[in-house]
Order: C-alpha cells, then sequence, then structure tokens
C-alpha cells in the first residue's frame, strides 16, 4: 500500500508546481537580480557587482523614507480595521431579521476591485469638484485639499484602505465567532456574566487564532500595498504616499534599474516575512493546551 504521506504529497504536487513557477522562481530570480548590475546602461547584461546594490539601499534616503511611510499606513489602516471588522463581525453574529441581506452588503465594498474603489474615492475627495467638497460648500464651510496636502493624503489613503478591507476583517472574524460553541456562552450568562465579561473572558481568548490571522493577512497586504497607492495618489503629493512596492515599481520599469528595483524588491519580501516570524516565535513561546 502506498503511504499516506505520499498520497498527500502526490495531491499536493499541482499546487507546490503552481507556486513554484509563479513565485519561487520569480523570487529566486529577484534574489540574484539584486547581485547584479542591470540598467540602459549594460543593455541586456546582468553585470554581477557583489553587494553594491544593497549598500545603496542602506544609504538611500527615499527608501527609509518609503519604509517609514508603508509601515506607517499598515499600522494604522491594519488597526482601525481590526477594530472596525470585530465590531462589525460581532453585529453581523447577532441573530435577527435581515441579518442574511445585511451580510451581503457589507461584504460589497470587499468586493469591489480596488482600481474602481481608489477611483470613487479620488471623484469623492477631488478639490474643489468632488461630492465632499461640495458638501461643505453647502454648508458655508471652505474647501479643503484631501489628496493635495501631504500632511491629510495619507489619512486619505488610511480611510480608503480601511473602507475596503474592513469586510475581509470581519468575514474571518464572524467565522471565529460561528466557531465558538453556544455552550459556553449560555453557561456564562447562567452565572450572571454580562456581555463585556462574555467579550472579555471567552470570546476574544477563543477568538484569537483568527484575529492572529486577520492580522497576518492584512499586515502582508498593507506592506505591500500598491494599486490603492497607485490610482488615489499616484504616490504624492511630493512623494508623502510613496510605499515600497511603488518605488521598486519605479526603478524598475520608469528609471530602467532592474537591478536595484529588484533589492527594493528582496527587502520589501523580507519585511513582509518580518511578521511570520514574529508571529511564529510567540507560537512557541506560548503555553500549548493539553486535551
Amino acid at each position: 500500500m502506498i503511504p499516506l504521506l505520499a498520497v498527500d504529497l502526490l495531491l499536493m504536487l499541482p499546487a507546490l508546481l503552481l507556486l513554484g513557477v509563479v513565485f519561487l522562481l520569480p523570487l529566486l530570480r529577484d534574489a540574484w537580480l539584486s547581485l547584479h548590475a542591470s540598467t540602459v546602461v549594460t543593455g541586456l547584461m546582468a553585470v554581477p557587482n557583489g553587494a553594491a546594490n544593497w549598500w545603496r539601499l542602506f544609504d538611500d534616503a527615499r527608501f527609509r523614507q518609503d519604509a517609514f511611510q508603508t509601515v506607517r499606513f499598515t499600522g494604522v489602516s491594519v488597526a482601525l480595521e481590526l477594530v472596525l471588522g470585530l465590531g462589525l463581525a460581532l453585529l453581523l453574529h447577532r441573530p435577527g431579521r435581515g441579518r442574511a441581506l445585511l451580510r451581503a452588503l457589507v461584504l460589497l465594498p470587499w468586493a469591489l476591485p480596488t482600481t474602481v474603489m481608489a477611483l470613487g474615492w479620488r471623484w469623492i475627495l477631488n478639490d474643489p469638484h468632488g461630492p465632499l467638497n461640495g458638501l461643505l460648500q453647502a454648508v458655508g464651510l471652505p474647501t479643503f485639499g484631501f489628496l493635495t496636502t501631504p500632511s491629510t493624503t495619507w489619512l486619505a489613503v488610511v480611510v480608503a484602505d480601511v473602507w475596503k478591507t474592513t469586510p475581509f476583517v470581519a468575514l474571518l472574524l464572524l467565522a471565529g465567532l460561528q466557531s465558538i460553541p453556544v455552550d459556553l456562552v449560555e453557561a456564562l450568562q447562567l452565572e450572571g456574566a454580562g456581555r463585556l465579561t462574555i467579550l472579555r473572558r471567552l470570546t476574544l481568548p477563543l477568538l484569537a487564532p483568527w484575529i492572529a490571522l486577520a492580522l497576518l493577512f492584512r499586515i502582508a497586504q498593507s506592506l505591500g500595498v500598491f494599486d490603492l497607492i497607485q490610482v488615489l495618489t499616484g504616490g504624492g503629493p511630493a512623494g508623502s504616499t510613496e510605499s515600497l512596492a511603488m518605488y521598486a515599481y519605479r526603478q524598475s520599469l520608469r528609471f530602467l534599474d532592474f537591478g536595484y528595483g529588484a533589492t527594493v524588491l528582496m527587502a520589501t519580501f523580507l519585511l513582509l516575512l518580518l511578521p511570520g516570524v514574529i508571529w511564529l516565535l510567540l507560537q512557541n513561546r506560548l503555553p500549548r493546551r493539553t486535551a
């Protein structure tokens, strides 16, 4: 008989091959290219230059600025999405009439393509012809350059991202809420526990793995954000919303410096790995439950 492990590996083989083609091979290519000079000067030739691209990266003030902006965007947007998503999941989990319709309406922002959503927000926040500034004019207030002031433009990007991706977090947490046994909730209610006590002592501890999963997904997506910022602000004004993914794109496809663009991509990938490594370390430190 064929061992069960061999059968599992055989069934996983098509997915592993696809993953290797679309993810592993390009990653290895970028890692190799980060150690070479490949520009319009070198033409089609990739000239080995050791760690010159990496030394340039460490001395690149624009890279540090974009890294800070990307991390800031990730921290603020993911924190808001987690809080709002938890509240939304708790609301959708409660029994009541019209719950199915409410769930469908909540998921609409997540179903919209990011490009379409970003164009919509760009029109809403337009100065002076957007609906939001039109509303300000109607009540006698001055218009505001939501997408032309560096100090507020990144907040507009955060609002657009939170509006779109909060339903995704809520959907994951809702799945976690539905996995919590009703008997445990009823037992606490019989003991006189209120809603806040049940949330703090039962719901949140049992929901912790789902919260960690939502955080990992959203942190990885936010650190690699590109399309939302490209359409909504183009990285402006004055580069105040440029992300690492946009910086790598511009180095490679606008300035045709493929070697340095690959280096920026590899640095972004290492930054993406950091949350997963931290999560694994925390998992190893937490006490394991026994049956």
